[in-house]
């Protein structure tokens, strides 16, 4: 049996594992990372994640560390505005729209999108570029034993790898966090998401709309025209059974239910990629780190698709786990380290928790009253301007005060 030692091993090799191979391994540390699944690469391939990741202003810094940003920039579509709309009325149509534009606090946009399959492109090929890192996609984590001064990992195929740091970033379900005995609190809302691409006949504007009727917000965020179309990613949330009674329509009568869904705010919308289907849930570990081990991403806190927080509270936990190891290098995976980690991010990750799962039930509602008072809110934050921009600023993850 083979074994092997590392200063960081990433258990998992998703778009957050790759990030965090990417940064740590052009930290100079050495890293492995591993996944029984290999990466999807291509929109057109079986297996595809077809949504998309908006990447907040905070979040630039981390990719630029990670080697990443060069390679991400040629392909990623500006959010200059994050438009609100309510729809809540009698028909689909708009009837409260309030622009939050990113000019109001900062000289940059709000962020940069980029569809998921082509994040693990770029990352996957980032990762090949470092001598320090070995990426084993099609390989798992089996068993993890901690102690004192190591994470003893058994890998799928048989290899035992000594690790200074164990990260998890396995995902939502994480075995590992499960292997060092972290529980987690799960909400579950009934819904489900569908995220696919679309074309449509009047320009985006790199304005990211989110529409609020029932069920959930049905968000269009801007991509590079397709085809010589403007084009946009949606993520429409609906309650369960109606999101599979969308899933399975077909085409043109799913075209023309989206359609009536955005309101027609760029005119008739043709699907341009498969639907995929996703489960919404608000999930948080009850900690963030274990003996030698500590969880980032999904693995830790799991939010619903608004205000694009999920993958850049991952990017915030690996700034603040780099920060932490490149602080004591010689001391990297012990316990008062993982300890401030738990403690710089559990706060700040709770309260987003809390935040978007309160935003999330206010846009699932369906009643008429509740609607109005919804967009009767929406007004009203929108009208105190000192309001709209701490508002703004928190939505980017900006230091407050």
């Amino acid at each position: 049996m083979t074994r092997i030692s590392t200063d960081i091993l990433v258990s998992g090799g998703g778009v957050a594992g790759l990030a965090a191979a990417a940064l740590f391994g052009s930290a100079g540390f050495r890293v492995i990372c591993v996944d029984p699944a290999p990466p999807v690469t291509d929109e057109a391939a079986d297996g595809a994640d077809l949504r998309t990741t908006a990447f907040l202003q905070p979040s630039l810094k981390v990719l630029r560390e990670a080697g990443l940003w060069d390679r991400l920039a040629p392909h990623a579509t500006e959010l200059q505005v994050m438009r609100i709309v309510d729809a809540g009325g009698k028909t689909p149509a708009p009837r409260i729209t309030r622009d939050f534009n990113a000019a109001d606090v900062s000289d940059l946009p709000f962020g940069w999108n980029l569809p998921n399959w082509l994040l693990r492109r770029e990352m996957v090929a980032r990762v090949a570029e470092l001598p320090n890192v070995t990426f084993r996609p099609g390989i798992g984590t089996k068993s993890v034993l901690t102690r004192d001064t190591e994470a003893l990992v058994t890998l799928s195929d048989g290899t035992r790898v000594s690790a200074r740091l164990l990260v998890a970033a396995d995902g939502r379900h994480s075995p590992v966090r499960e292997a060092v005995g972290i529980g987690a609190r799960t909400i579950r809302y009934g819904q489900k998401a569908l995220a696919f691409a679309v074309t449509h006949p009047q320009p985006h504007g790199n304005v990211s709309t989110e529409i609020h009727r029932s069920g959930g917000p049905f968000t269009l965020v801007p991509l590079p025209d397709r085809d010589g179309r403007p084009c946009s990613a949606i993520v429409w949330m609906e309650r369960g059974p109606e999101a599979l009674r969308l899933f399975a329509m077909q085409e043109a009568e799913f075209n023309a239910e989206m359609t009536a869904r955005s309101g027609a705010i760029y005119g008739p919308l043709t699907l341009i990629t498969r639907r995929t289907l996703w489960p919404i849930i608000s999930q948080i570990a009850h900690r963030f780190s274990a003996q030698r081990t500590a969880l980032v991403a999904e693995a830790a806190h799991v939010v619903p698709p608004i205000g694009a927080q999920g993958l850049n509270m991952s990017l915030a936990d690996l700034r603040v786990l780099l920060e932490l190891c490149r602080g004591a290098p010689a001391h990297i995976g012990e316990a008062a380290m993982l300890e401030m980690y738990h403690r710089r991010r559990y706060p700040e990750v709770a309260a987003r928790v809390t935040g978007i799962d309160m935003l999330n039930r206010v846009s699932m509602q369906g009643a008429p009253a509740i609607r109005d008072l919804r967009a009767a809110g929406i007004a009203a934050l929108y009208g105190l301007p000192p309001v709209r921009k701490t508002l703004m600023r928190a939505g980017l993850g900006m230091r407050l005060g």
